[in-house]
């Protein structure tokens, strides 16, 4: 079976919770033949509420039902399951999710997020992909020297993976520990330099201050860096995401989420959320604990994984 297939084998269980949000429950809201009424709208648009699809992409979505089923074109749960299905899949515009690297010397990933969101493990699945599956030399920089045994825990990971970390002693500058990775990746032929960040720090502003002067360091000691600036989101926080999505684009650019904890939320539709609000794309998703457990997004299949639809045969087509 193939990476991907896995992936979305995955995938498709970590929804698990959402899809049972979106559409079972003890009255079963799409049983068959049950009729379209203002009873039906309320309830349907109560789990796109919960399963924290966004209050945008809910009213979109729930007055197209409501438009379609006043004109005569739908009537029953089944069809209004099809609308939701294909609103949902029309909010996708073409845009880039493959990582961008550098055209020469070390490709710089920037990861951040908030501490308890799965940064680190995060970085583990994402080096893992980049050393397994793309063949590439990666190393780590231990800049988040602030949390307690976050150095620690990221070395182990290292270890684990067997990849290259650039570490100093915990409480030290940050950004030290930045410069040297910089010069450690250019000196041993690294092809990605994969930087830890900060997640929380006694005031906003110092955290952003911090973050801000990381990348600044990155930007001078290597050429277009950081190439990525990849976020991590705790799916299980559904919308305080977002809210956290703004807090750290003020520090620095982001070009896209790493959606973590997708397979112990019921939370799914945030990843809908995110895309109407933050206009970021999500890059990759993390399904488990282990470092292959990391899967890069594919809102097609998302949505069919949601819905219960797609199989193991298309997924190894791809």
């Amino acid at each position: 079976m193939s990476l991907f297939a896995k992936s979305f084998d995955r995938l498709k269980g970590a929804l698990r919770k959402t899809r049972d949000i979106l559409f079972t429950d003890v009255r079963t809201l799409f049983v068959p033949g049950r009729q379209i009424n203002e009873q039906f709208l309320s309830e349907l648009e109560e789990r796109l509420l919960q399963a924290d699809m966004g209050v945008g992409n809910t009213d979109r979505i729930i007055a197209e039902v409501r438009e379609r089923w006043r004109l005569g074109k739908i009537r029953n749960a089944d069809e209004a399951r099809s609308v939701v299905r294909e609103q949902m899949l029309s909010n996708w515009p073409p845009e880039a999710r493959d990582l961008n690297f550098a055209p020469a010397g070390p490709t710089v990933i920037l990861v951040a997020g908030v501490n308890g969101a799965g940064k680190t493990t995060s970085i583990a699945k994402l080096a893992w992909l980049l050393k397994e599956q793309m063949g590439k030399k990666v190393m780590l920089c231990a800049s988040d020297t602030f949390r307690a045994g976050a150095v620690h825990q990221l070395s182990i990971w290292a270890e684990r993976i067997g990849v290259e970390i650039v570490k100093h002693k915990q409480n030290a500058d940050p950004a030290a520990v930045a410069y040297d990775a910089c010069e450690a990746a250019k000196a041993r032929g690294a092809d990605v330099l994969i930087v830890d960040t900060a997640g929380r720090l006694p005031t906003q502003e110092r955290l952003i201050r911090e973050l801000v002067k990381i990348r600044d360091v990155c930007a001078r000691r290597i050429e277009g860096a950081p190439h990525e600036a990849l976020l991590v989101l705790d799916a299980t926080t559904g919308q305080n995401a977002i809210q956290q999505a703004k807090v750290f684009g003020s520090a620095v650019a982001v070009t896209g989420i790493m959606l973590a904890k997708l397979d112990g939320t019921a939370k799914g539709g945030v990843v809908l959320a995110i895309r109407d609000q933050l206009k970021i794309p999500v890059k990759f998703m993390g399904l488990g604990e282990t470092p292959e457990d990391i899967a890069p997004f594919d809102p097609q299949l998302y949505i069919k994984a949601l819905f219960g639809e797609a199989d193991l045969t298309e997924a190894m087509a791809r």
